[in-house]
């Protein structure tokens, strides 16, 4: 059993490396926005394809096959603001299966992707979070058509990748719009505009 400070250290990777955390929590300004994309992967092995991240199960996984980078592409109709994406990944049951080094890629399709992040895992077991916010403070979020994340390399020098959940975020629109901030009440949306 480790003692707290060994808990403590566990808790907190080195710079740069993300380990994961138990329980997905977001925060309550952002919304998922995966739901109303198109998703695709590189490959998979029969029965853990696109459905298998979708699922809400964390039971069930995407499984790759063939060489690597193992490529997870979501497409939207219309260009979108993305803040977050949220992978489960666990080292304790996948091993080598487990990615160790993924980059996030972004742009209008295919022809034009561009890396906007590349993060290294150290076994990782939960819930990863990769923000999408720039090193200005003013870029909380991205604008794009398309997202593709890219498993580089795996644990244990592994050729194949499990990846169990997926999701993606966004910032919560603001319902009244050009206004710079959000009403909460019913009534003070009413009075918010003149007519």
């Amino acid at each position: 059993m480790e003692s707290d400070g060994e808990e403590e250290a566990a808790a907190t990777p080195a710079a740069g490396r993300l380990k994961g955390c138990p329980e997905l929590s977001v925060e309550g300004d952002m919304r998922e926005m995966a739901k109303t994309a198109a998703w695709s992967v590189s490959s998979c092995k029969p029965g853990n394809g696109v459905a298998s991240l979708r699922d809400d199960s964390l039971d069930t996984y995407w499984q790759s096959a063939g060489a690597q980078p193992h490529l997870v592409n979501i497409q939207f109709q219309k260009k979108v603001q993305l803040q977050l994406v949220v992978l489960y990944v666990d080292f304790k049951l996948d091993e080598s299966y487990t990615p160790s080094k993924i980059s996030i890629r972004a742009g209008d399709g295919f022809h034009n992707l561009k890396e906007i992040k590349t993060v290294d895992l150290l076994k990782p077991v939960g819930w990863v979070h990769i923000s999408l916010s720039g090193t200005d403070p003013r870029e909380t979020f991205i604008h794009t058509f398309m997202l593709q994340i890219a498993v580089l390399a795996n644990h244990l020098n592994g050729r194949d990748t499990h990846v169990r959940q997926i999701k993606i975020y966004g910032p919560r629109p603001n319902p009244v719009p050009h206004q710079p901030f959000h009403f909460t009440s019913r009534e003070c949306i009413m009075y918010s505009t003149i007519r």
